[in-house]
């Protein structure tokens, strides 16, 4: 396949490093806001918004709101990947952070439950439909972003730079609700108003984020199709008369990944770890603990993240994929026996251990599904599949965990439910090519246009 002279545009490290920063930094703003509301959910909204309901059904309809945003990602991703193949991936990008961003903060000033009843939890739960409808789109633009800039060769190291958002998100989510449960706003003033301050943080990070993304160059593979009138009129209609096989094979990879992924950032090991025994709960340890625990896990998560795509660049994206599945398998097993101990240290190791799968299967997927999907569908494409995997592995992974050890008493069912999830992801990577380093613009699109299969084996 030939390349095309606008697929590699970048010709400096600065150019690269400008496209890395953006995109790390405004996927660990977006992913912030989105894991702060699923930390707060599993500490505090069951009692704020919920409180009816009792302390265990609280904790389910908690978590069902963090289930919610997901069943709104696929039609986020619709519209952010028809604008997206229409006016450009850069554009959408700004557009899903101010959206993201208003709503994160509209949460942190919502009256509870007890100031006006039953309109707080639906108020709610609509400002987390927004946040749904943000994170379907923000994805698939930054890794397009970052993945179409990148010269071959390096597309697993630069696509891991969004990639590395989502730990850092949750990072910096854990880190400012541990300083606000253990310095700032400890015990019942961490419930009664310490939890809105993160929320309201999250207006100033937006504004640096949208300051930092408008400095970067549009896509080249973008500027190519629209010098070239070569934009699809209906991207997800084409994406699915010829490529639907190929959205739902890549989907349940994400499937695997983000059911595990959820254990920590959906916030069930921290609502499981921090319930008390006298409500129910297995563990009943202390909320700061836990919060510098999952924190610090996320450091190990954005490790492996960023050596899951820098190997993918050796060894292949399927390949990799495939080492992260096995290693994924292993340490589920280990998961909650070192949970169950109720020692921060040994909770750490635990969680942490469930990262390095976690990173592997995570750090190539940006150049992977960039590969996967031809250019003039390629934002919906892989926002689409993107989103339908959320759907079915993290959307209602807290909840179904947290319903999986009220009926069974035991932390090892959930095990087995994470498992199972895996192994359909694992024989989903198998059908699927490894595109490593294939030409992604209009050239190799138009090239490849005869494969009715384009992704698949």
């Amino acid at each position: 396949m030939s390349a095309s002279p606008f697929t590699n545009r970048i010709a400096t490290g600065a150019d690269m490093r400008k496209v890395a920063v953006a995109t790390v930094i405004g996927t660990t703003i977006e992913w912030y806001d989105f894991f702060l509301y699923a930390n707060a959910a599993g500490l505090v909204f069951a009692t704020l918004f919920f409180q009816p309901a009792g302390a265990q059904a609280g904790v389910l309809l908690s978590f069902a709101t963090v289930g919610v945003s997901f069943l709104f990602r696929p039609l986020g991703a619709f519209l952010a990947g028809h604008f997206g193949d229409r006016i450009g991936r850069k554009a959408m990008l700004v557009w899903t952070l101010i959206l993201m961003g208003g709503a994160t903060t509209l949460i942190g000033v919502l009256p509870t439950y007890a100031q006006i009843g039953m309109l707080a939890p639906i108020l709610l739960v609509l400002l987390r439909v927004l946040q749904g409808l943000s994170t379907g789109g923000e994805w698939g633009g930054a890794v397009l972003m970052a993945v179409e800039h990148a010269p071959q060769g390096r597309r697993g190291r630069m696509g891991a730079f969004p990639q590395m958002g989502v730990p850092l998100g949750m990072l910096l989510a854990s880190g400012m609700l541990a300083l606000m449960t253990g310095v700032i706003s400890p015990g019942q003033a961490f419930v009664e108003w310490g939890w809105r301050i993160p929320f309201l943080l999250s207006f100033v990070l937006i504004v640096v984020g949208i300051l930092v993304r408008r400095t970067v160059e549009e896509s080249p593979v973008f500027t190519e199709l629209s010098q070239k009138r070569e934009r699809t009129r209906m991207p997800a209609v084409q994406l699915f008369r010829r490529h639907w096989l190929l959205v739902i094979l890549a989907a349940l990879t994400f499937a695997g990944n983000n059911a595990a992924g959820y254990m920590t950032t959906g916030g069930f090991l921290q609502s499981y770890a921090t319930t008390p025994v006298a409500d129910g709960g297995h563990v009943g340890m202390e909320r700061t603990p836990v919060l510098l625990a999952v924190a610090a896990s996320a450091l190990v998560w954005l490790l492996f993240t960023w050596i899951g795509g820098a190997v993918s660049d050796r060894i292949g994206r399927r390949n990799t994929y495939i080492i992260g599945w096995i290693v994924f398998l292993i340490t589920v097993w280990l998961l909650f026996p070192f949970v169950n101990t109720g020692n921060a240290w040994l909770f750490f190791v635990g969680i942490a251990l469930f990262t390095v799968g976690n990173g592997l299967t995570y750090g190539p997927q940006a150049a992977y599904f960039t590969e996967l999907f031809p250019a003039s569908i390629r934002y919906s494409g892989v926002s689409i599949a993107y989103a339908i995997g959320a759907i079915l592995g993290g959307a209602f992974a807290p909840l179904i965990s947290a319903w999986l050890v009220q009926a069974t008493g035991t932390s090892w069912a959930v095990a087995w439910y994470i498992a199972a999830v895996m192994v359909i992801a694992f024989a989903a990577t198998l059908l699927l090519r490894d595109r490593t380093n294939v030409p992604l613009g209009l050239s190799a699109e138009k090239e490849g246009a005869p494969d009715p299969i384009y992704g698949l084996k």
